[in-house]
């Protein structure tokens, strides 16, 4: 293995337990609270505690009035996930500008409103600056300063840990130290070597065993302009009640004591493979919707964003690599808006690349410098091989007759292939579908595992025969 900018440091053999200390005073981290899972941003008793200024909650809860014929102060406190009492004040200012009327009483604090003639001609020429009606957004400020904070308060990764995750992956002991070390200091690793060996399975099982969670919210504003960040398929809720909500409203904010324009997520992985775009690293914005979508490496802030294939995109690997020099040097990213306007957005992710080319064909030295840990993967050996084939079938819950292992080795050597660390799973899975074929009990028979070769390789004479037909009929 080869291994580049790796010292020797001694690694936590277990994860602190200790409660994080209390939120340090910084003029953009929201307020906070202390709930029975930890720190959580409070919720807002004022306009002024919501960070945001008060014409962009009111333009949106104008907005979300105009698209139904009436809404009740609660329905819309749920919609914008703010505090009814704060909804209630915004209400009684749109109704104070003539752009809703009441309609009737639903409590103590709440009252049916409907949109006013004027209301909706101002609803209207709102949309066509920004067509986002949802939760309110906080401000990028808060955004980036709560993302900074819960960076630093993430439990280191235990060792152990690491080795678990990894057991079914057969490396070295320094390639597996190398990727605790990543994993632990959540640096940038970068992972090269032959295909079929396991990078890609690396990459993700590093990602489990990120420790803690995450606050994020659904968006966050830059004056008219909305950034939606939440994405169900990628940003999963620790709650029970958000992971089956279309909306989801978290069971801690019990008493209205939490801010739900934030929403707890497990840390998030984002695999980008050969069909990423560089249009897809910046800001997407809908000019239907008239608002913008985050990028995948913004919306794996706080969790992992793995680069599959890296060098087979529809992007010369220079300009992508140029395109991650400023963010890992500095954990911030310049995105732009339709506009032209660049914003500045937090960088604060595990990045790993993982390629089958060579290096020096995919990149320069500038940016493997500020690549945290690099890891070579080379081709398993022949006792590698068998150790990772009896893994499998082990797992697979399949005996392996005597000597059928080095009849594989001897059939590799004949053929000469080279050894993947793969191939052993994939044998086996197509020797298992082989049995449920034939209706037979699964075993790997040299007859299941002759059939399971030829289905997965091929069968080099019939190669050889077409190869020498094409060469005849272009002589």
């Amino acid at each position: 293995m080869s291994i580049a900018f790796v010292s020797t440091p001694s690694i936590d053999t277990a994860t602190a337990a200790a409660p994080a200390p209390a939120p340090p005073a910084h003029p953009h981290l929201p307020p906070m609270v202390r709930t029975a899972s930890g720190w959580a941003p409070k919720a807002p008793s004022t306009l002024e505690e919501t960070g945001l200024d008060a014409w962009i909650l009111n333009d949106l809860a104008l907005k979300l009035t105009a698209t139904l014929p009436h809404a009740s102060t609660e329905w819309a406190a749920d919609q914008l996930r703010l505090p009814v009492t704060l909804v209630e004040r915004i209400f009684w200012q749109l109704k104070q500008d003539q752009l809703i009327e009441i309609l009737g009483q639903t409590g103590e604090f709440g009252y049916r409103y409907a949109a006013t003639d004027r209301g909706r001609e101002a609803a209207r020429r709102s949309m066509e600056v920004s067509g986002y009606v949802g939760p309110a957004p906080v401000s990028l400020a808060a955004y980036s300063a709560m993302l900074d904070w819960q960076s630093r308060q993430r439990p280191k990764t235990a060792f152990g840990r690491v080795r678990e995750a990894i057991a079914s992956i057969v490396l070295p002991e320094a390639t597996v130290e190398v990727a605790a070390l990543a994993a632990q200091s959540n640096r940038s690793l970068f992972l090269f070597g032959p295909p079929g060996n396991g990078k890609t399975s690396l990459g993700r099982a590093l990602h489990t065993v990120q420790e803690g969670e995450l606050w994020i919210p659904y968006c966050f504003s830059l004056e008219s302009s909305i950034i939606r960040i939440y994405d169900r398929q990628i940003h999963k809720p620790l709650d029970v009640n958000d992971a089956n909500a279309e909306n989801p409203v978290s069971s801690v904010f019990d008493a209205g004591k939490i801010d739900r324009r934030w929403i707890r997520i497990k840390p998030p992985f984002v695999v980008a493979g050969g069909e990423m775009t560089m249009a897809e690293l910046d800001l997407a914005y809908s000019p239907s919707l008239r608002y913008y979508e985050a990028p995948p490496h913004l919306k794996a802030n706080g969790g992992t964003f793995l680069i599959d294939d890296f060098g087979r995109q529809r992007i010369a690997p220079a300009d992508l690599l140029n395109r991650w020099i400023i963010p890992l040097e500095h954990q911030v990213d310049h995105l732009t808006l339709a506009a032209g306007q660049k914003i500045e957005v937090p960088f604060r992710l595990m990045l790993i690349v993982a390629t089958n080319l060579a290096v020096s064909d995919v990149a320069d030295p500038a940016f493997l410098r500020r690549m945290g840990y690099r890891v070579h993967i080379k081709t398993p050996t022949a006792q590698t091989y068998a150790e990772i084939f009896r893994r499998y079938a082990r797992n697979a819950q399949v005996e392996i007759p005597p000597g059928l292992i080095e009849q594989l080795l001897a059939r590799y050597r004949a053929e000469n292939r080279a050894l993947r660390g793969s191939e052993p799973r994939d044998l086996i899975e197509r020797a298992r579908e082989v049995c449920h074929l034939r209706q037979q009990p699964f075993a790997l028979t040299t007859d299941v595992l002759n059939t399971a070769w030829l289905a997965y390789f091929g069968d080099p004479s019939e190669a050889g025969e077409e190869v020498e037909q094409i060469s005849a009929m272009r002589a």
